[in-house]
């Protein structure tokens, strides 16, 4: 199939977390953060991944968040839809889905946990990128899928028309400026791991989708645009701002540290969905505390109580001092 005209992809493209309430999605809550985002400066949304809990959606639930997105977004930024699953069926029609709906692009994670060999991995995405005409960025995981990408792969993959691009969270900078100058300049090539992130960049990557970016959008923003222009100072500077949070969610970016960083920052609800559970006290902590030079100037609340907690290192048994503040 013709594979569709290429969309704007590089800089800060936040990994959506999918706001729930009481059992259900937050529309409300979705539309918000959506726009946060990209008020902020945001290049891109990319949704239904990990980060937003794609794989405990529904069919309905996730139809709906990616068109509640792309209605939110109205062209000003592209949307990426997740559709990869560990059936190449499966995948092959959410990702038609999402071309139905008017996605800018699909992340298509390497199947997971049946563990195929390298030629699986490259037969799955030829008959994926074969069945719509969206273009595919591969998303290269293997601390969550147990699958890892050759380079041999990678080279494969990007002969293949439709495959345009790889989020790769495995941190191996080594491994990316290793690749020929021909594959790199063919490929977009996304980190996936907000610890090593700018250090991508900089190696000549085309950006990030990030899970941090929920949290301190205009920040990563800020970092990737200073990056690309070629700025290392104000780069590395706005990156040693960002680590306290980087480390507090962890190098995958835990929807449930996520989630409760933005009912700090902007009093979104911290609902998960099973197997997921609220982060553990000494985490919340962790975060509060790399927050704290940012939470003095967080925005009013969307139409959720709003509070903001204050930290203290000293704190018995990792407790925040809570103060309410109503604004």
């Amino acid at each position: 199939m013709e594979t569709a005209r290429m969309p704007r992809l590089g800089g800060a493209i936040t990994a959506l977390v999918t706001p729930f309430r009481h059992g259900g999605l937050d529309r409300p809550a979705l539309r918000a953060l959506a726009e946060w985002q990209i008020l902020s400066g945001v290049d891109g949304l990319a949704v239904c991944s990990v980060s937003g809990e794609g794989p405990t959606l529904s069919p309905q639930e996730r139809a709906e968040v990616i068109d509640l997105s792309i209605r939110s977004a109205a062209d000003r930024v592209c949307v990426i839809a997740a559709t990869g699953t560990n059936s190449t069926e499966s995948t092959i029609a959410l990702t038609r889905e999402a071309e139905a709906l008017g996605a800018a692009a699909v992340l298509v994670t390497v199947p997971y946990y049946s563990k195929p060999g390298q030629k699986g991995i490259i037969h799955h995405f030829e008959q994926v990128a074969a069945a719509s005409g969206l273009p595919v960025i591969v998303d290269n995981a293997p601390a969550q899928t147990a699958s890892d990408l050759s380079t041999e792969t990678l080279g494969r993959l990007a002969a293949i028309p439709g495959i345009v691009g790889i989020r790769d969270a495995t941190g191996d900078i080594a491994r990316f400026a290793g690749l020929s100058p021909i594959l790199r300049q063919r490929f977009r090539f996304f980190s996936g791991h907000d610890p090593s992130a700018l250090a991508f960049t900089i190696a000549g990557g085309d950006g990030a989708i990030s899970p941090g970016a929920n949290v301190l959008p205009r920040l990563f923003t800020s970092m990737q645009q200073a990056a690309r222009a070629g700025n290392l100072s104000a780069a590395r500077s706005l990156q040693d701002r960002l680590l306290p949070l980087i480390s507090a969610l962890g190098p995958e970016g835990d929807p449930a540290r996520i989630k409760y960083a933005l009912r700090l920052m902007r009093g979104l609800g911290a609902e998960l969905r099973l197997p997921l559970v609220a982060a553990e006290p000494e985490m919340r902590f962790a975060i509060g505390k790399a927050l704290a030079p940012s939470l003095t100037k967080a925005a009013p609340r969307w139409r959720y109580p709003y509070e903001i907690f204050i930290f203290s290192s000293q704190a018995p048994n990792g407790n925040p001092i809570r103060l309410a503040l109503s604004f």
